[in-house]
């Protein structure tokens, strides 16, 4: 029994933080990824002996115990006199900058828009993607480094012009030394 509670706080201590780090993306929230981890530990030390893959079975004792929990709390009536206001987001932004972005992708040459949607996008590996197109990694490499060099170039096209740096004028305003204010440079 001694030798399956130092096997148990071994895993803990090399393994925690893997565990944290599922819960974490289970939960959305630090504190619910702490406790998650720390019920799912409650539940396993009982089989410890019998676990053959402890990873395995922590993440889907996690998996279940969080869904549990979401049944279970997952409506929350809040009775007031008032209604909250409802807030909505501008999503013309979205949109514009969406709608630049697809335009962009229409100029680019089909071998290029297929690499930047599958590197990009779907995520894949290079080499899946030069399996994927029938050509080298480097083929890939080069069109996706030229295919994304040409959306910048587009996208800041689109972009509103920031204000542009102050130009001097003719005339300028300086000081003179007794005080006043006197023009320069400017020619009547």
């Amino acid at each position: 029994m001694a030798a399956d509670d130092e096997h148990f706080r071994e895993f803990v201590d090399t393994r925690y933080m893997d565990l944290l780090r599922v819960a974490y993306h289970l939960t959305g929230s630090a504190q619910d990824a702490e406790d998650l981890v720390q019920a799912a530990l409650v539940k396993v030390i009982r089989r410890w002996r019998r676990v053959e893959d402890p990873m395995a079975y922590l993440r889907r004792v996690m998996i279940n115990h969080h869904i549990s929990s979401w049944r279970r709390y997952r409506v929350h009536e809040l009775v007031t006199a008032i209604l909250p206001e409802r807030s909505t987001r501008d999503m013309t932004d979205a949109v514009a900058e969406r709608h630049a972005l697809y335009a962009a992708m229409r100029a680019l040459s089909p071998r290029t828009r297929a690499v930047i949607v599958l590197r990009y996008v779907v995520d894949l590996p290079e080499a899946e993607v030069a399996a994927t197109l029938s050509c080298s990694v480097g083929s890939v490499k080069s069109r996706a480094s030229r295919g994304l060099a040409r959306l910048r170039l587009a996208l800041a096209a689109d972009a509103p012009p920031s204000t542009p740096p102050s130009t001097p004028t003719s005339a300028a305003a300086r000081p003179a030394p007794d005080g006043t204010t006197r023009m320069t440079g400017a020619t009547p």
